[in-house]
């Protein structure tokens, strides 16, 4: 780090973190304009912002934020933290095993084999072998090489979760980016590709991503059933053009310097003896156990410990092997599952949805802020969490505007109705992708090394804004379901 960068870190940043962080923790809860707002929910407030603040300016390393968060909130607004900090009556108290288990949360424990997969997929040549056979037909331009890394995420993420996506994929995208120059900046492209086609690929069918599920759900008990063919139609098309600005907005920012991929395959010395029977037999089960998790009901996350523990039973992967994990971003991810455990834990968010007023707004005000909701919480909390908080209020809130006698029926009516509502909420909940801890797929883009969080929020803040736009004319005017 260079003497003025760090100088700016720590003599202007941190100082300014910390005073904001300080003035929202000291305020009077009033202040907030928030009639059922606690003490603790307001400290829960503070940790947001800081939290915030630190991932995007990465004063210190990003693992480490995480782990001064699960710190903080464990000694200020768990129910075994400091004794007059803690007290009862200052809100509803977070249960301090909760926080701790973020860092063994079961999206960890995927994360963890998915890292297993990637190590031994290196060691015994797996992942140059299909990366060159799933990239083959892109050839070697490496605009090519990208959009074809973001057509294949992105078609696996509409029938598979889309962390078992991105873990599957970390794999083959290891030995594309050993042929790259060290200063090439396609890289990054290649590395953020992760996130944004496993993103976005989930909003193609109703099974891609859980916010999908929970809105085709709670559609359904409304009277209102969208079948998988219905979603699909309208929304692949919406996924193809997202990727398509996706693919252009990655190469804007970060062009490649290099003319040609090559994929050679080094000469194997290894015999193929049974550990590399072993291997491959396990990389390529666990992947058909995520693909057809709707059938075995087997959870991904659960799918993903399987080649851990068949690779440790067996000898293969070893206590130096061990040594390869990437233990910060595990410690990353956990720090953002304990800032979701604190908002839904105190109530905050349901606090925060409940003060806004829908049921006195304009539609295109309600689906406006409702999407603006959606997306504020998801970059934050899981895309489910979020989906479940808020949906079931929509789904009451678009009843009410559905009835014939409601003074904005017709515009509602107008606007596609409680489906364009609905659907555009899951919408939202996909396309927030702006740090690290905004969605599994992210924190294993942010593995690489390559990914700045700067970088990750920018591209993210733009395809957001893109997303948001798009899907709000896309389900309202251009294809709506009605």
């Amino acid at each position: 780090m260079s003497n003025n960068k760090f100088s700016v870190k720590y003599c202007v940043l941190l100082p300014v973190v910390l005073i904001v962080t300080i003035l929202l923790w000291a305020l009077p809860v009033s202040a907030f304009g928030i009639a059922e707002l606690t003490v603790v929910q307001q400290r829960v407030i503070a940790l947001f912002v800081f939290a915030a603040l630190m991932w995007i300016f990465e004063i210190i390393p990003n693992w480490t934020t995480s782990v001064l968060v699960i710190v903080i909130a464990l000694l200020t607004v768990s129910n075994k933290g400091i004794g007059f900090f803690c007290k009862p009556e200052f809100g509803t108290l977070v249960d301090y095993k909760s926080l701790m288990a973020a860092f063994a949360d079961p999206v960890v424990m995927l994360f963890l084999g998915g890292f297993v997969l990637a190590i031994m997929a290196e060691k015994y040549g797996l992942d140059v072998t299909l990366a060159r056979f799933l990239l083959k037909p892109f050839g070697t331009n490496p605009k090519m090489v990208l959009l074809g890394f973001l057509i294949v995420i992105a078609v696996f993420s509409m029938f598979m979760s889309n962390t078992a996506t991105a873990a599957m994929m970390l794999a083959f995208l290891a030995p594309v980016l050993a042929v790259l120059p060290a200063d090439d900046k396609g890289k990054i492209g290649l590395a953020l590709s992760i996130p944004v086609a496993a993103n976005l690929g989930g909003i193609g069918t109703p099974i891609g991503t859980p916010p999908n599920a929970t809105a085709v759900k709670f559609l359904a008990e409304a009277g209102q059933e969208v079948t998988f063919g219905a979603w699909a139609v309208r929304m692949i098309p919406f996924v193809i053009i997202m990727l398509l600005v996706a693919w252009l907005l990655l190469q804007f920012f970060f062009p490649f310097k290099s003319r040609e991929i090559k994929l050679a395959i080094p000469e194997n010395t290894r015999k193929r003896d049974w550990k590399t029977i072993v291997v491959w037999v396990t990389f390529i089960g666990t992947i058909l156990l995520w693909a057809t998790e709707q059938w075995t009901k087997i959870n991904s996350n659960i799918v993903a410990l399987i080649p851990l523990g068949v690779l440790t039973a067996t000898g293969i992967f070893t206590k130096d092997d061990i040594k390869e994990i990437n233990w910060s971003v595990l410690w990353l991810v956990a720090g953002g599952f304990a800032l979701g455990t604190c908002l839904q834990g105190t109530g905050l968010a349901k606090v925060l949805i409940n003060a806004i007023p829908f049921g006195s707004m304009s539609v295109v005000l309600v689906l406006i802020v409702a999407g603006l909701v959606c997306y504020f919480l998801s970059n934050f909390i899981s895309n489910s969490a979020t989906a479940a908080l808020l949906i079931p209020i929509l789904i009451v809130v678009a009843e009410g505007m559905a009835d014939p006698a409601a003074a904005n029926n017709a515009q509602f009516v107008a606007l596609g109705g409680t489906q364009a509502m609905i659907s555009f909420i899951a919408v939202c909940a996909s396309i927030a992708m702006l740090f690290p801890i905004s969605t599994p797929p992210n924190a294993i883009a942010a593995s690489t090394g390559l990914v700045e969080t700067k970088d990750m929020t920018r591209v993210g803040l733009i395809i957001g804004i893109i997303g948001f736009v798009l899907a709000y004319f896309w389900l309202t005017k251009i294809f709506p379901f009605a």
